[in-house]
């Protein structure tokens, strides 16, 4: 093992800022969602360039009143990847629905838009695709299938923030949203975070008073409105809610770390291209693509290896030159939560590519407090881990 410091996979950017936030809050009286929470709301809205924002306790929990608000439930089918956190295809079963897994794209991590159409059935009900890693869907493609069939598209950004989409000639942040609603992560590994916690964007006015109501157990009168009140108010509940509430806590923690977003996102974004030039010509690495019409805010740089390089062999030697990884991101009909439950969902169509991108692929280490010689100490990790195999391959 060296005796360099451990290289950590993620690392949040957090300072005194945040730290005078919370304590601003705390001060106040009021910890709960309140004004801190508004206050994010509009300022996430203004960043993405979105009409409507709603915090909520976590991405799963966005996924969650996504799905219910376009009108998922007992029996419906959602189109979706398999490749993707466990908790893409989870949210739907939330819904009583069935999760439809397609295959992901030659040259990359997201939805492959051909296999979308194939998959729909008469029970279809929407589409949910992931921005993996960071990197934009190909929108265009799946909303002009969408547009054309009817149906609604709910964008699983947990990992996209600050990331771009060309869009009718124009680049504009995902968030927007290109669908109906997009949903977004501010759990520690993501470009920001609040601790953990979750946004909803729409241009939907319908669907931003859903998520108000379902995110605070369907409460006729916030209580930010009836502790305010100069009379009397009793609230009622017309319909079953969630407890899916954001505190001000975190809402305080987000706001700081919204003024942080660019410099954070153009930072990535040089890593990145650190990454690349030290990278390209290894033979056996395969590096990420980014189309021409995408920008990535880079969440995480995800290399894929030969057939001839075993991951976790490549994984070992990183670890014991002080570099961490992960692997390939996890294929949720994998998972021993989905064995064996044949009505629970189903595939149209092999995962090959989804499988082979969790066993081949190997997440590298990517924070904006990264140095050029820290992403250097990890690409030589990586070369010498490619060369050791290679020579044991030899003797």
């Amino acid at each position: 093992m060296t005796s360099a410091a451990m290289i950590p996979i993620a690392k949040p950017l957090l300072g005194e800022r945040e730290a005078e936030a919370t304590r601003r809050v705390i001060h106040s009286g009021w910890l709960t969602q309140g004004a801190e929470v508004a206050a994010f709301e509009r300022e996430f809205a203004a960043a993405v360039g979105a009409q409507y924002a709603c915090a909520v306790s976590n991405c799963t929990t966005a996924l969650h009143l996504a799905l219910l608000a376009v009108g998922v439930g007992e029996g419906d089918e959602v189109i979706t990847v398999s490749h993707s956190f466990i908790a893409t295809a989870n949210a739907i079963r939330y819904c009583g629905a069935v999760p439809v897994f397609v295959d992901i794209e030659p040259d990359g991590f997201n939805i492959d838009p051909d296999l979308i159409e194939p998959a729909i059935t008469s029970r279809t009900r929407a589409i949910l695709c992931v921005h993996q890693l960071g990197m934009p869907c190909d929108m265009n493609a799946i909303m002009a299938l969408a547009r054309r069939l009817g149906l609604p598209v709910i964008e699983d950004a947990a990992c996209a923030i600050g990331s771009e989409i060309e869009m009718a000639g124009r680049f504009e942040r995902i968030g927007a949203p290109i669908g109906d609603v997009a949903c977004f992560s501010f759990h520690p590994r993501k470009v920001v975070t609040t601790g953990d916690g979750g946004m909803l964007t729409t241009a939907n006015p319908a669907y931003d008073e859903k998520f108000r109501l379902w995110r605070q157990h369907g409460m006729s009168v916030p209580d930010t409105v009836r502790h305010g009140a100069g009379r009397v108010i009793f609230e009622s509940y017309d319909l079953l809610g969630f407890n899916y509430r954001m505190t001000d806590i975190q809402a305080a923690v987000g706001r700081e770390q919204l003024r942080r977003l660019d410099y954070i996102v153009e930072r990535r974004r040089w890593i990145a291209s650190i990454y690349r030039r030290h990278l390209s010509g290894i033979e056996g690495i395969r590096l990420p693509v980014e189309p021409s019409w995408a920008r990535s805010n880079w969440q995480s740089y995800c290399v894929t290896l030969s057939e001839a390089l075993d991951q976790r062999t490549i994984m070992q030697s990183l670890l014991d030159n002080g570099v961490s990884s992960r692997r390939g991101v996890m294929n949720t009909h994998r998972e021993p939560a989905y064995a064996g439950a044949a009505t629970s969902w189903r595939a149209s169509g092999r995962l090959t590519r989804s499988q082979a991108a969790q066993d081949h692929a190997i997440m590298l280490p990517l924070f904006a407090q990264m140095e050029e010689e820290d992403v250097v100490r990890v690409t030589d990790a990586l070369r010498l881990a490619v060369a050791s195999v290679r020579s044991a391959e030899l003797v």
